[in-house]
């Protein structure tokens, strides 16, 4: 059971944004059985919609397509959708009086007749409702494939993906079991784990295959499995990776599942009823805006400071001058301080505390570029490591963000 993705905008391809709805829809497919085999990008044009849908007919049975459903006149996937099923648009009452609703709720500009014409759908197509916009989502069927299309908005796109078209897709194809489970590591690159776990990996079966998905300082394992027994395979995966241990266990941190590291760290904060703050200067505030993006982290995340001058160190969190003036402000003992003094002010059980020089000038400290000191401290605990992550600007912030989530996990286990 194979499937593609279409997104349909020009600015997709100039670059003007990021596609994520194929991200977002590639995993939805997989965890019910679908793979997706290939993800194309085409322009709001009429002709290169319909060629894409008419070449992704001949591979596989389910086509998603993404965008191009709006009011505008460069929104043309409902006339391309008629071209190529041989169909025209008819009035749907029921959209309409869903359109008129929510503006009557939650728009302050009267309805025009570019919104009203939302509800001018092509008469062939199943109805997925969208609840929170005036695009709602089509299913529509040519011999053995189903296409759907799907506005562009990302949480118009969700909410009809989770609510709708999920259950539908389950109860129309019949599909095989694919599992996937992710192993989390830190500390090591890939191509260190691939040489230490080469023996284990050759050993696989044929039917679970390793997938290595590094990022700056942290490799995630992945196993996939697919056959017809759900229970078999989950315990199959399970006593693969346990086999693991004794060759990585050092750097093992958790699986992955649904819970990226910021979620994990909530969730221990949570269970230990304890909080933790901030205090940030070459990571600018990454660590803040992960820990505060899960839902209900105000629980537990009270705050943070980007102290990035040298001089709001001082003010702020109170590092003292003399200090920086020792020992640079790049430096374990300027970051300790940061770490103290972010706990001291936000009243927080825990805290991390990052100062570096990302480069690419050294700025305020003789620091080499690259250099990077973490700090964490807590009740009875303080830590602070240094490390050298590169020249590379982007690639120092945001392996100085992975290995400061490490370390709090590990801190705070």
């Amino acid at each position: 059971m194979q499937a593609e993705i279409i997104t349909i905008g020009d600015e997709i391809l100039i670059g003007q944004i990021v596609d994520s709805n194929s991200a977002f829809l590639a995993k939805s497919l997989n965890k019910i059985g679908i793979e997706v085999s290939q993800i194309t990008s085409v322009s709001d044009q009429e002709q290169a919609i319909i060629s894409a849908m008419e070449t992704a007919q001949k591979r596989v049975s389910l086509v998603l397509l993404t965008g191009g459903l709006g009011p505008t006149k460069d929104d043309i996937t409902k006339t391309s959708f008629c071209k190529f099923f041989d169909d025209h648009l008819v009035h749907n009452q029921d959209v309409l009086d869903h359109i008129e609703k929510l503006f009557a709720q939650y728009v302050n500009v009267p309805i025009n007749d570019l919104n009203r014409a939302q509800a001018m759908l092509p008469s062939k197509a199943v109805i997925l409702e969208n609840r929170f916009g005036t695009a709602v989502g089509m299913w529509m069927e040519k011999n053995t494939t189903v296409f759907i299309a799907l506005p562009g908005v990302p949480y118009e796109m969700k909410s009809i993906t989770n609510t709708q078209l999920i259950p539908k897709l389950k109860t129309h194809f019949k599909r095989p079991v694919l599992i996937h489970k992710t192993m989390m590591t830190y500390g090591w690159g890939e191509s260190r784990i691939a040489e230490v776990i080469h023996d284990w990996e050759a050993a696989l079966p044929s039917h679970i295959k390793l997938a290595y998905l590094p990022n700056l300082g942290r490799v995630r394992l992945r196993l996939t499995a697919r056959g017809e027994n759900e229970d078999q395979l989950q315990k199959e995966i399970d006593q693969q990776f346990e086999t693991l241990y004794p060759l990585i266990g050092d750097i093992i941190t958790d699986f992955e599942g649904d819970r990226p590291i910021e979620a994990q760290i909530g969730n221990i904060l949570t269970e230990k009823q304890s909080s933790i703050a901030v205090a940030e200067s070459c990571t600018g505030g990454r660590i803040a805006a992960l820990l505060s993006s899960i839902p209900g982290a105000s629980a537990y995340f009270f705050g943070g400071i980007v102290a990035y001058k040298t001089s709001v160190k001082s003010k702020v969190l109170g590092v003292s001058a003399e200090l920086i003036a020792s020992h640079s402000v790049v430096s374990e003992e300027v970051a300790l301080a940061m770490a103290k003094g972010v706990r001291n002010q936000m009243k927080s059980d825990y805290a991390i505390a990052t100062t570096g020089n990302a480069g690419p000038t050294k700025g305020d400290s003789d620091a080499e570029v690259g250099a990077v000191c973490i700090a964490l401290v807590g009740p009875d605990f303080e830590r602070v490591e240094s490390y050298n992550f590169g020249k590379n600007r982007e690639k120092t912030v945001q392996k100085a963000v992975n290995k400061a989530l490490e370390l709090a996990r590990k801190m705070l286990m």
